[in-house]
C-alpha cells in the first residue's frame, strides 16, 4: 500500500521557481566531499592514492558545474592530456550544481572499494535535489550530463598509469644502514615505490622541483647528521612543561596516518585516520564555508587544492623513492637508544622528504591564491578523531604546524621538514600560475 502512495505523492510534487537558487547551496558539494573522506578512511587508501582519488573527483564536479558559470574556464588544456567534456545541449536548461555532485560522486564511487556506501548517499542527495521542486525533464537531463562529465574524467584517469603501477616491483630492501628499513610494529612493505611514475597533473614531471640532497649519513657523532638525528630524539624533552605539552599537541593534530597499527599483547588491530591530503581538503570545506562561498568558487577550491595535493604527492614520492633515506626510529635504536620510540607511528616508506611537509606547502599556497594572505580559520577537522580544533593566522601558519609536526612526532629530520616545504611551494606556485580557472576578463577585473 505505501509504494503506490508515494509514487502518487512523487507525481505530484510541485515544480519550484526557485529550484535553481536552492540547488546551488555550496553544502551539497560539501557533504559528498566528506562522504568520500569517509569511505577513503575506511577503505584505508594511503595517502598518495587517496590525492589521486580527490583529484579526479573534484575535477568532475568542476567540470561538470561549468556551463552555469561563465566567469569559470575549462581545465582542459591546462591539465596534463585532459581534452575538453562533453557540452550540455543548446538551448536546453539543466541545473548544474546537481550534474556537478552527481558527476563528483561518481567518480569518487569508481575510484574507492566501499562502492555501496557512495551509492547509498548518493541516493539520497539525489532526492534532496528532487525535494527543490527540480522540473523532471530538467532533473533528467542534468543526472545525464554530470553522468557524461564524469565517463570522460574517468576516461582520462585510465590513461595516468596508475592500473600498470599496480603491478610493478615492490621496494627492495638492502643492507646498507643509510637506507630504509620498514619499522615496528607492522613493518610493512614501502608504500608506492613507483608513484613517480604516475602522470601529473600540472607539473612537468615528477622530477620537476628535486629538492636539495639530504643530509650524508654517518653515525659519527661529531656529524651532521648525527646531530639532526639528535634533534629528533631530544624534541619532546627541551622546553618547560607547557611547551612540551604543545609539542605534543601539535604532532597528534597533524598525525594524519591513515593506517595506525595497535598491538596489545599477540592482538593487532588497525586505528583508521584522515589523511594528509583529507586534512587540507576538509580545510578547504572549513575556509570555503566561512568565506560564504558560492557553489561555482567552491568546486574550483576543491578543484585547484586537489590538483596540488596530487602534484606534490608524485613530486615528494619521486624524492622519496630516490633518496630512500633511514627513518629516526631506525636510526636512533640502532645507535643512540634501542628503547626509544617516536610519538607517532612511523610511516611505511622512506624518510626524505617529508611528505606534509611538501603538501601541506602546496595546499596553503593554492588556498592563499584563492581566500587571501590572511585568512585566519579554526581547524576542527581532527575532533572527530578526539583532538580537539586548532586555530591559524592564515594557510601558511598551518602548513608551517604541519610540516614541524613530524619533528615533534619523531619521524622526520629538519632538513626533510625544511626542503620538503620548499618542494611544496614550488609545486603550488607552479600550479597557481599554470591553472587559470577564471576568464580572462573576470580576472582583469579583479585586479
Amino acid at each position: 500500500m505505501l509504494l503506490p502512495i508515494l509514487i502518487l505523492l512523487a507525481a505530484c510534487a510541485k515544480e519550484s521557481a526557485d529550484y535553481q537558487q536552492e540547488a546551488s547551496n555550496p553544502e551539497f558539494f560539501h557533504r559528498s566531499m566528506k562522504r568520500l573522506t569517509d569511505v577513503i578512511v575506511h577503505d584505508i587508501f594511503s595517502p598518495p592514492v587517496a590525492s589521486r582519488i580527490y583529484a579526479y573527483a573534484s575535477i568532475a564536479g568542476y567540470e561538470a558545474a561549468l556551463p552555469g558559470s561563465p566567469d569559470y574556464q575549462s581545465l582542459a588544456g591546462q591539465l596534463t592530456e585532459l581534452t575538453p567534456a562533453p557540452k550540455p545541449e543548446v538551448g536546453k536548461e539543466y541545473c548544474y550544481p546537481l550534474a556537478s555532485v552527481h558527476a563528483m560522486l561518481k567518480v569518487g564511487q569508481s575510484l574507492i572499494f566501499s562502492e555501496d556506501t557512495i551509492a547509498i548517499f548518493s541516493e539520497k542527495i539525489h532526492e534532496e535535489f528532487k525535494e527543490l521542486g527540480i522540473p523532471s525533464a530538467v532533473y533528467d537531463r542534468s543526472v545525464a550530463y554530470g553522468e557524461k562529465v564524469a565517463d570522460h574524467i574517468l576516461a582520462w584517469s585510465s590513461k595516468d598509469n596508475y592500473k600498470e603501477t599496480r603491478s610493478y616491483p615492490k621496494y627492495s630492501i638492502t643492507d646498507d644502514p643509510s637506507k630504509w628499513q620498514p619499522t615496528p610494529p607492522a613493518y610493512m612493505d614501502g608504500i608506492e615505490p613507483s608513484w613517480e611514475k604516475l602522470r601529473p597533473f600540472v607539473i612537468d614531471s615528477a622530477q620537476q622541483f628535486i629538492p636539495a640532497r639530504p643530509t650524508a649519513f654517518s653515525t659519527d657523532k661529531n656529524s651532521q647528521f648525527y646531530k639532526e638525528t639528535m634533534e629528533v630524539y631530544e624534541a619532546l624533552q627541551v622546553g618547560n612543561e607547557a611547551e612540551r605539552a604543545e609539542r605534543e599537541a601539535i604532532a597528534r593534530f597533524w598525525d594524519c596516518n591513515p593506517y595506525v597499527v595497535n598491538q596489545v599483547g599477540h592482538v593487532m588491530f588497525a586505528s583508521k585516520k584522515i589523511t594528509p591530503g583529507g586534512h587540507w581538503i576538509n580545510i578547504t570545506r572549513i575556509v570555503a564555508t566561512k568565506a560564504n562561498a558560492d557553489f561555482m568558487k567552491t568546486t574550483s577550491a576543491y578543484a585547484l587544492t586537489s590538483v596540488a595535493l596530487a602534484d606534490g604527492f608524485i613530486s615528494c614520492w619521486d624524492e622519496k623513492y630516490r633518496s630512500q633515506l633511514v627513518r629516526p626510529e631506525t636510526y636512533i635504536n640502532r645507535y643512540i637508544d634501542e628503547e626509544w620510540l617516536p610519538l607517532l607511528q612511523t610511516p611505511p616508506f622512506p624518510e626524505y622528504t617529508s611528505g606534509h611537509s611538501v603538501i601541506s606547502r602546496a595546499a596553503a599556497t593554492t588556498l592563499t591564491s584563492i581566500f587571501g594572505d590572511d585568512f585566519a580559520f579554526v581547524d576542527d577537522s581532527e575532533e572527530e578523531f578526539g583532538l580537539p580544533a586548532r586555530s591559524f593566522k592564515s594557510f601558511f601558519h598551518a602548513s608551517d604546524e604541519a610540516a614541524v609536526s613530524r619533528l615533534y612526532g619523531g619521524i622526520h629530520y629538519r632538513p626533510a621538514i625544511d626542503n620538503g616545504v620548499t618542494q611544496g611551494y614550488e609545486v603550488g606556485k607552479w600550479v597557481v600560475a599554470n591553472v587559470k580557472m577564471k576568464t580572462d576578463a573576470v580576472s582583469m577585473r579583479e585586479k
